[in-house]
């Protein structure tokens, strides 16, 4: 399959999207820790944790570049090297992303709670969708390959249902950093750098697993 041209037209531009997306992201990270903040990374999430009562909500180091994220399960805020003691504005860009994952969480915001419940499906259609579909393509079986394809499907939802749980952390982060004072409204630009570069990645994500779907479908209604 991935050697097929027409899976090539289908989500070719995609990838290379996403390529260009990831070097954006670390480019742009690299440049804007050369922009010194006030605060470390660590700092200015506690602030804007604190700022909404998540007083419990622990913030720990952890190992790799750009490996952030936030635990539901734990209610742990874990940031990479870079960014938990860093003092730049990419660090406290990042870091207070994270904590508007956090408030999301303690909010109970909606997309949130829908995404981490399709985890546990999209997981399996990641793995297991495209092997049915191959499968059901090789020993000619159309009905192996929908259901490798309804599988698949499961990864499309889950990376449409993860662009307004992005994009929501990443407003949350804006106006908390200038709201606490941890930035100024003028340096709101370097952070918008920063967490726009992380947006074009998911979008990137999203658009390539719809391109694919596309594809699994049109290979699978094609009786030549």
């Amino acid at each position: 399959m991935f050697f097929d041209p027409i899976y090539l037209l289908f989500v070719g531009p995609f990838f290379l999207l996403g390529l260009y997306a990831q070097w954006r992201i670390k480019s742009t990270f690299t440049e804007m820790s050369k922009i010194p903040a006030e605060m470390s990374g660590a700092q200015a999430a506690r602030v804007m944790l604190d700022s909404a009562g998540l007083h419990s909500v622990q913030i720990e180091p952890i190992g790799g570049r750009l490996s952030d994220h936030y635990d539901p399960r734990g209610k742990v805020l874990r940031l990479s090297p870079e960014v938990y003691g860093q003092r730049s504005m990419a660090a406290v860009g990042v870091a207070c992303h994270e904590a508007g994952h956090a408030m999301q969480d303690a909010q109970r915001y909606a997309p949130l709670v829908i995404r981490n419940a399709a985890v546990p499906t999209a997981n399996i259609g990641s793995n297991v969708g495209i092997w049915m579909f191959i499968i059901g393509m090789f020993m000619q079986q159309p009905l192996l390959q929908w259901l490798g394809i309804i599988a698949f499907a499961a990864v499309v939802f889950f990376q449409v249902i993860n662009l307004p749980v992005e994009f929501d952390a990443s407003a949350r982060a804006k106006r908390q950093l200038v709201a606490q004072g941890i930035i100024s409204d003028y340096e709101s630009q370097y952070v918008s750098k920063v967490l726009n570069a992380a947006a074009l990645t998911y979008v990137a994500a999203t658009l390539q697993a719809i391109a694919t779907l596309a594809y699994l479908i049109f290979r699978a209604s094609d009786r030549r």
